[in-house]
């Protein structure tokens, strides 16, 4: 499988070249083109994180109920995959290292990538943010979205980021969710609110956009309904 990325920062889509056999798992609704001679399916996808479970979970978290699964008989197949909102594409390998990714941020993987949706706590819900991530693990090529472009901050010892601008974080790394001052009155006066404060070692993914903010700014310019 050959993964290359075009139209980066602000209008990516993902090019993907399938070998003979070669499966490709995607958020329903996220194909654009294809070869004539792939086969599309849509399935709740069995297995670790599938079934009917695993799509209700994946509903709960705000993601399609579906996916949709494209394989091509033959070697030479190529897709054409798009997030539903504007903004980049990130290609992350998986090995033995997990990922952390955000549930909305998930766009395509390997058929032997294992996606399980993980209950992050209350500290998510207060944060403002979702109470679901998903948790990646396997072995296989996963391609994620971000409002805006995406870009990885390495990390040793700690560092913080605004919950609304994390797409994904490797497993290595700790974290909680804590105010970004040392007031809360402060925090929330000066609009930063809540923060996510990372320890270890490791890679945070960043989206230079926060959706929430951006949603909040947008809505309550529009006509009501």
């Amino acid at each position: 499988m050959n993964i290359e990325i075009l139209h980066q920062p602000d209008s990516a889509i993902a090019k993907i070249n399938l070998d003979s056999g070669e499966e490709l798992v995607a958020e329903a609704g996220c194909m654009i083109a294809m070869s004539g001679y792939i086969n599309a399916s849509t399935t709740l996808r069995q297995g670790k994180g599938g079934g009917v479970l695993g799509g209700l979970k994946r509903l709960v978290a705000g993601e399609s109920l579906f996916l949709s699964v494209f394989r091509s008989p033959k070697a030479g197949g190529e897709i054409f995959l798009a997030p539903k909102f504007m903004g980049d594409i990130l290609h992350y390998p998986v090995t033995g290292m997990g990922l952390v990714v955000q549930s909305s941020s998930y766009l395509a993987s390997e058929s032997d990538v294992d996606i399980e949706l993980g209950f992050q706590g209350f500290r998510s819900l207060f944060s403002g943010e979702s109470l679901f991530w998903l948790n990646i693990t396997g072995s296989g090529n996963v391609i994620l979205s971000s409002f805006g472009a995406v870009y990885a901050v390495d990390i040793d010892g700690e560092f913080v980021v605004d919950t609304g601008h994390i797409v994904a974080f490797e497993k290595s790394l700790n974290f909680e969710i804590s105010k970004a001052g040392s007031s809360w009155v402060g925090a929330f006066l000066g609009g930063e609110g809540f923060v996510c404060r990372f320890k270890g070692q490791g890679k945070v993914f960043c989206q230079t956009h926060n959706p929430g903010a951006f949603g909040r700014a947008v809505g309550s310019k529009l006509p009501p309904r």
